[in-house]
């Protein structure tokens, strides 16, 4: 193997230091075009600024949203104990449609409208609810349990409405929803709906699969009381 030569003192002084050369052409370059720099620099703040604005406004909008909503539940609080369901809506109602209109894409914007649609359905405004509860699948498409419940509201609400197989169809999204904690009340509801539209046979599954799958289920004697009658 050749033997590496060994550069002299003199030669290494000849050669240039690499960094004192890169840094003196970017000097250079930064002279040549200070200019179009001067641009490029004040873009990247205008973006730094708009960017802290932005996020500034969203969580003041956030903080907006959640001390309207706050009061509004407070004032929902004490009027339903005193007042029938279509008197709390009436009284409630343009409070949350304001949270909802301003700050529907904010978190608390769509709790919001969360406690509305359920406002809404107690007070018999089925069609209404439907609405909100719709608009809800999307607000909540990443949270299963929230998504879940409002599956089962809509066929509360078709059911209300005697649309059974619209009824139906929510309850089936329920029962066959990944990780759903309320396949047992989606079956209960399928067991009285498909009876309804005289689909006998499915009504007796959807009952007995609640007896074999869920013993523990609020309503199992009145369950076992339809199967034997």
């Amino acid at each position: 193997m050749a033997k590496l030569q060994k550069k002299t003192r003199k030669e290494l002084l000849k050669k240039p230091d690499e960094f004192i050369t890169i840094s003196g052409r970017l000097i250079q370059f930064a002279l040549k075009n200070k200019i179009q720099l001067t641009y490029v620099l004040g873009f990247i703040v205008a973006v730094a600024v708009v960017f802290s604005v932005v996020r500034f406004i969203s969580a003041r909008a956030e903080t907006n949203a959640s001390v309207l909503l706050a009061q509004s539940l407070a004032k929902y609080e004490a009027l339903k104990n005193e007042k029938k369901p279509d008197e709390v809506y009436k009284a409630i109602s343009e409070d949350f449609e304001i949270i909802s209109r301003k700050y529907g894409g904010k978190e608390n914007g769509k709790l919001a409208r969360l406690v509305y649609a359920n406002i809404c359905y107690d007070a018999g405004k089925y069609n209404q609810a439907i609405d909100l509860y719709t608009m809800l699948l999307n607000d909540f498409a990443t949270h299963p349990m929230i998504h879940n419940q409002i599956l089962n509201n809509l066929g509360f609400c078709h059911e209300q409405l005697a649309d059974y197989p619209k009824a139906v169809e929510y309850f089936e999204k329920t029962l066959n929803s990944p990780n759903s904690m309320m396949r047992d009340e989606a079956l209960y509801h399928l067991g009285w709906l498909y009876d309804k539209l005289g689909q006998s046979e499915k009504s007796k599954q959807a009952f007995n699969k609640i007896i074999s799958d869920h013993p523990d289920f609020i309503y199992i004697d009145l369950v076992k009381e339809q199967i034997s009658g």
